[in-house]
């Protein structure tokens, strides 16, 4: 019987295994502990962006639209499988939901997998969900697993040595399950240098790369040197490895690297002509306003729809172009708010619909207009579905989270509230992939499931380091034990998704 593990539990445990990290010796690339050579792959991509739709985005209300009922008093919920009718793509055999025309209009440049199957991990909690997309493994770890943002940097190194590889955007870490969610974006292992760069707040991010509000020059640099020597000064263990310390002056030194680049500017939204930004918001925001609204730390839903989002994508384009090497921008996961519809699911996405629909369309448009596209992979994903009625698998129920009423009379039991992990929509535009491409089939019926061509997330790890030249059995030596990128170097890339 499995474990049904509740926050307090993956917070305890995770963070154990951070600190077995820290302990951990220097984490060794393996080639020769290989049975066979690795394969060496020619990259399709430079850079990585995942748009995370935090939260569990559903794909029969978005990328995989079935039958439409509207919306009446005393619909029986198992009628229900689309609160939104579909509409015509830029591809002619692919429809998607009402809401989200824009994207519409570009879906000629990317390919759509219907297929995304999410673990089954017992209980559904999100972060432990998450936990599992970010790092290929279901937590917890002996060993803290790193990010997928980390390995990549830590793999590849930066493309711009001033530009940090691995950015996340968007993502507060002070309230919700913040806790929960530092438990993966982190670099686990591999040291403190390929860790994020996180910008909660994207039109604050140029107060990131300069000193604190009035503080001289001169004392920052002091208060530099003094972290130094309590680092070099530190009896062996305190403050972790060796090997840790080291990795944390690297870091140190890539951070002063940026305050004196050029590269800096990439991150001062202020920069941006404003008729740029207006095309990245959801219509009707005043680009001038949406800079200020965003700074709402409150996390009330409202606060979430002013923009921030779309100021991420602009943020991600300028840093693409600068070097950047994984960025990964987030609707931002709190629970209950944005995509984690657990009541007034129609109405919740009719909002959420309009804060992705232009940024995402005007993302994969100004990468191609600057010729970046085909050099950049674009990953639009969430940790897993909703649906009406089904908890998790239709033949892997657990416990419902969610009351469905007999009949609906409500306008906030319209839509859908319960977890679904048997199917799932992933979005990829560039860096390889083929055009006006979809990969795998659901049922048109309740359960809405995977039917064709089933994908996990360790055949999905292995597709996007695929574009970027990365062995899906690539492994890192900790604790004298070899960890691979994909779960015990399984996974398997989906070469029909590559042109």
């Amino acid at each position: 019987m499995k474990k049904q593990w509740n926050r307090r539990e993956f917070v305890r445990t995770a963070s154990a295994a951070t600190l077995c990290a820290l302990a951990a010796g220097y984490p060794r690339q393996l080639l020769a502990a290989e049975p066979e050579p690795l394969e060496k792959i020619q990259p399709t991509a430079d850079t990585i962006i995942v748009l995370w739709m935090g939260g569990g985005m559903a794909h029969t209300e978005t990328f995989d639209p079935k039958r439409y009922t509207p919306y009446e008093k005393g619909l029986k919920p198992n009628q229900v499988l689309s609160t939104f009718p579909s509409i015509d793509t830029a591809v002619d055999h692919i429809k998607i939901s009402e809401g989200l025309e824009k994207i519409a209009r570009v879906m000629d440049r990317g390919a759509l997998i219907r297929s995304y199957t999410a673990g089954d991990l017992g209980f559904i909690l999100h972060s432990r969900h998450q936990y599992h997309w970010h790092t290929g493994y279901t937590p917890p770890q002996t060993v803290a697993a790193p990010h997928i943002g980390a390995v990549i940097s830590r793999t590849l190194g930066p493309l711009n040595p001033a530009v940090p590889a691995f950015i996340n955007v968007g993502q507060r870490f002070d309230l919700g399950e913040g806790e929960e969610l530092k438990a993966f974006t982190t670099s686990g292992f591999l040291g403190s240098e390929y860790g994020p760069f996180n910008i909660p707040f994207p039109d604050q991010a140029a107060d990131s790369v300069r000193p604190p509000p009035g503080m001289s020059p001169s004392r920052f640099e002091n208060r530099d040197k003094f972290y130094r020597k309590l680092l070099a000064n530190s009896p062996v263990g305190e403050l972790g490895s060796d090997y840790q310390k080291e990795s944390l002056v690297r870091s140190m030194d890539r951070a002063h690297l940026l305050l004196s680049s050029p590269a800096a500017k990439a991150f001062d939204l202020a920069l941006e002509p404003e008729e740029s930004v207006r095309k990245y918001l959801p219509p009707g925001i005043d680009p001038r306003k949406s800079f200020t609204a965003a700074q709402s730390r409150d996390g009330s839903y409202e606060s979430q729809t002013l923009g921030r989002f779309g100021l991420g994508c602009l943020l991600a384009r300028r840093l693409a172009e600068v070097g950047a090497r994984y960025i990964e921008v987030t609707t931002e996961y709190i629970p209950f708010l944005n995509w984690d519809t657990h009541e007034n699911g129609h109405t919740k996405l009719v909002n959420m619909k309009k804060q992705i629909d232009a940024s995402v369309a005007q993302l994969v448009l100004d990468l191609e207009e600057r010729g970046l596209l085909n050099r950049t992979l674009i990953v639009l994903a969430s940790e897993f579905s909703r649906d009406m009625i089904t908890e998790g698998k239709p033949d892997k129920k657990v416990k419902d989270q969610v009351e469905v009423p007999e009949l609906i009379n409500d306008m906030k039991f319209y839509g859908m509230h319960r977890h679904f992990t048997d199917a799932g929509s992933v979005l990829l535009f560039g860096g390889g992939i083929k055009k006006g491409h979809v990969h795998g089939i659901t049922a048109d019926e309740r359960p809405c499931k995977t039917l064709e061509k089933r994908v996990t997330i360790e055949d999905l790890h292995a597709t996007l380091f695929r574009a970027m030249g990365i062995p899906a059995r690539l492994a890192y030596e900790v604790e004298k034990r070899p960890f691979y990128v994909t779960r015990d170097g399984l996974g398997r890339p989906i070469l029909d998704l590559f042109g």
